[in-house]
């Protein structure tokens, strides 16, 4: 289970997040190549007053043809969304083993940096510029890199969703991958609204890194005959480099809008699950513990149930016209 499983429901894939996600990256990418091919390529020239001819010669049936195609593939594509994002984040098949020790072992080595920039001197009192810069240094720490070295990933994005799985309700004795889909659905107005921006900013940040790679790679291939225009196709390398980088920033906004949602609404919980709220910190945290490991592992799980009383009948039946009030209930 993952932070990045929880999003709105297939049904709404034809809303505003369908339209911004899926259909925005994948026409432009699409219409980028074919600008390419009215061009004249993959010849020796191009002839770029040919395609904007050829673009305003298209006809409605074209037109409409054209659309349809690419709503066609963005449907098609949205639910590789999530496999798209854990791509990114550096889950990579066993026959890139090499780079994948490669990344895990640079991300390493930041991890050191940090990790020995938020010490502080031995044997005197620091500074408040020292002292800043370890705070600062502390704060990214936990932000963008899980707490076990096994748990680094190949990616700045990986680390940055693992240091959220990893951490978010962790102090509360919560697992945050098991629980956070539990939690999600429990969730207030204000804050599912503010996760969900913030999980359709990273969304949209990592396909158009993704079909922004792939137009660069089909430059390339088109223009691999008309000498200096092959330069294009850097253009689109450059656009997937700022939208992983957008990525990894809209991955910490997420992040701490889920480690937030914990902080403030881990309460709601119980009584969904019809659990007593607990009395103490330590009570929190077994009872929280003995929860993630049911829903994780299927462990045994004892705990009484505390079910609301129903309501009088008095309060619960709507009165008559001109009938007045039950005792207590009105002025």
């Amino acid at each position: 289970m993952s932070l990045t499983a929880v999003g709105r429901p297939p049904t709404e894939a034809l809303g505003g997040r369908f339209f911004v996600i899926g259909y925005v990256p994948v026409c432009a990418g699409f219409l980028f190549v074919l600008l390419l091919v009215w061009a004249g390529a993959p010849g020796t020239d191009l002839d770029w007053s040919a395609a904007w001819r050829r673009v305003g010669t298209l006809g409605a049936g074209e037109a409409l043809l054209l659309v349809f195609g690419t709503v066609v593939a963005a449907l098609v594509l949205h639910p590789f969304q999530l496999p798209l994002v854990r791509l990114l984040e550096g889950y990579w098949p066993s026959w890139c083993g090499g780079l994948a020790r490669w990344g895990t072992n640079l991300q390493r080595r930041g991890l050191k940096r940090l990790e020995e920039a938020k010490r502080l001197p031995d044997g005197e009192l620091p500074g408040p510029a020292v002292g800043h810069l370890a705070g600062l240094a502390e704060t990214a720490l936990r932000a963008r890199f899980p707490t076990e070295s096994y748990l680094v990933r190949p990616t700045r994005l990986g680390n940055v969703l693992a240091a959220a799985e990893d951490r978010c309700g962790k102090s509360y004795g919560w697992d945050g991958p098991v629980v956070w889909p539990r939690l999600y659905t429990v969730l207030g107005d204000v804050a599912r609204a503010t996760v969900e921006d913030r999980r359709n900013a990273l969304d949209a940040a990592c396909r158009v890194s993704v079909v922004s790679a792939l137009c660069s790679v089909a430059g390339a291939a088109l223009l691999a005959r008309t000498g200096w225009w092959l330069l294009l196709a850097l253009i689109p390398l450059l656009l997937s480099r700022l939208a992983y980088h957008a990525a990894v920033h809209a991955a910490l906004a997420y992040g701490q809008a889920v480690r937030v949602c914990f902080d403030l609404h881990r309460f709601d919980l119980y009584p969904a699950l019809h659990l007593p709220l607990p009395g103490d910190p330590a009570q929190e945290r077994r009872v929280n513990e003995a929860l993630s490991a049911f829903w994780r592992q299927g462990g045994p799980m004892e705990a009484p149930y505390e079910h609301p009383e129903p309501a009088p009948e008095q309060y619960c039946r709507r009165p008559s016209p001109g009938e007045p009030p039950p005792d207590g209930a009105g002025g």
